[in-house]
């Protein structure tokens, strides 16, 4: 197992280019279950979740073929193979292969998903929407069965706005007899990318990215090729990595659409952006005004970025709060960021950062996927070298992070955890 080593204080200068989305890819992947032909998914982001989802559709007599921003997938000899343990409990989107096999099978078996831990995150809404197009679903020994003699389209309403529970209903929809209308649906970008896969392999799919989706199932998918949207995410990491530490950092290969609640803020702090069709350029100002931000669904500030954007306060003038109203167990680096010297505490969902203090390197732990960039983010403000374990966390969702980085002028490398480390990363 490795580690990250960063020796913060070096300026960053130059353009880094964002990859396809994690959350995407994640979800495009098992839709290409449901086709009858060859599925080709272009620009591919490289990380961990890509693989193991490929290696998942193996198991069930797929064949995929990965190279560095592709995957061909060939469902043509897939079978309703049942994925009760193993790989399957390695990654949280594994959920989706329940939409995607119930819909192209009529039964499946799932492991109950891992990733990151971020507090309870139910799946009761998936279920309910299962259950609403005819499907019986159990919890049988850590596993969830699904079983439909058929599937039948529904009117379903998400009692909480979920983004996996309105991909995994459009997956288990789109080969139901009849109309589906998902009602109170989430409206990320990430929604409207599968709908777009989908609709190319021939669904019929209206109101993506709207909070009303309408679906009439179709007999049959075929193949198709499709390219995935840029990352949102690791574009806002990007842009609040330029506000730390940038001088002039180009973010290229981005839709500034979806990113403007964060230019919003890094602006009310006193940010310079330029934006154009496909990138931004940021001038970073050595003064910055704390501001309060509270996480919302889409278009509101991401969950995802709330972490990061916090080790970005640190360096704001005055008093700013963080409110994440999407997952209360977000929190988590805040200890380590302590750990470094940043002023904050915890409040019930809200953090309280007392800014501007100079951060010092440290050993330090990624809790989470988001929590990691939070970490890179101090490190590269810090005085010293800070050290950071728990790297596979930060694999699954930022490609190529320490090259993109060693770009724009970062110091930062990998080192292998000793064996006092390794002990206590498995105490």
């Amino acid at each position: 197992m490795d580690k990250l080593m960063i020796e913060g204080g070096h300026p960053l200068e130059g353009t880094v280019q964002i990859s396809g989305a994690k959350n995407s890819a994640v979800a495009l992947i098992p839709a290409a279950i449901l086709a009858d032909s060859k599925v080709t998914i272009d620009n591919l982001p490289e990380i961990s979740d890509v693989h193991l989802l490929g290696e998942l559709l193996e198991e069930i007599g797929g064949k995929v073929e990965l190279t560095e921003n592709e995957m061909v997938v060939h469902p043509e000899s897939m079978i309703a193979m049942p994925l009760p343990n193993g790989r399957v409990k390695k990654l949280r989107a594994s959920y989706y292969l329940m939409g995607a096999m119930l819909g192209k099978f009529k039964k499946a078996v799932i492991g109950l998903p891992g990733g990151c831990n971020l507090g309870p995150r139910p799946i009761d809404q998936h279920i309910k929407g299962f259950e609403a197009l005819g499907a019986k679903v159990t919890n049988e020994q850590g596993a969830i069965y699904l079983r439909a003699d058929e599937l039948r389209g529904a009117r379903i309403y998400l009692d909480v706005v979920s983004v996996g529970a309105t991909i995994n209903i459009m997956l288990a929809a789109v080969k139901a007899k009849g109309q589906t209308i998902i009602e109170n649906a989430a409206k990320e970008p990430e929604i409207i990318d599968v709908a777009t896969l989908l609709t190319s392999m021939g669904a019929k799919i209206k109101g993506a990215g709207t909070n009303v989706i309408r679906i009439d199932g179709v007999e049959s998918l075929k193949g198709c090729r499709h390219s995935i949207i840029p990352d949102r995410i690791e574009a806002g990491t990007y842009m609040i990595l330029a506000a730390a530490m940038g001088q002039k950092v180009i973010i290229d290969n981005i839709i500034p659409y979806h990113v403007e609640s964060l230019i919003a803020k890094l602006r009310e702090m006193g940010v310079n952006i330029e934006v154009s069709d496909d990138k931004l350029l940021i001038h970073n100002t050595h003064e910055k005004k704390g501001v309060d931000i509270k996480t919302l669904v889409y278009p509101g500030f991401p969950t995802d970025l709330q972490q990061p954007f916090t080790s970005l306060l640190t360096q704001a003038e005055g008093t700013s709060i963080v409110t994440d109203t999407i997952y209360n167990a977000r929190f988590k680096h805040i200890d380590e960021l302590r750990r470094m010297g940043a002023n904050v505490k915890v409040e019930g969902r809200s953090a309280i950062i007392n800014g501007k203090t100079q951060l010092q390197g440290a050993k330090v732990r990624a809790s989470d996927l988001r929590a990691g960039a939070a970490l890179v983010v101090a490190g590269l403000l810090a005085e010293g070298v800070t050290e950071i374990s728990g790297l596979e966390h930060i694999d699954r969702g930022y490609a190529n992070l320490e090259e993109k980085l060693i770009g724009l002028g970062a110091k930062i490398w990998r080192e292998k955890l000793t064996e006092q480390e390794l002990d206590q990363v498995n105490s």
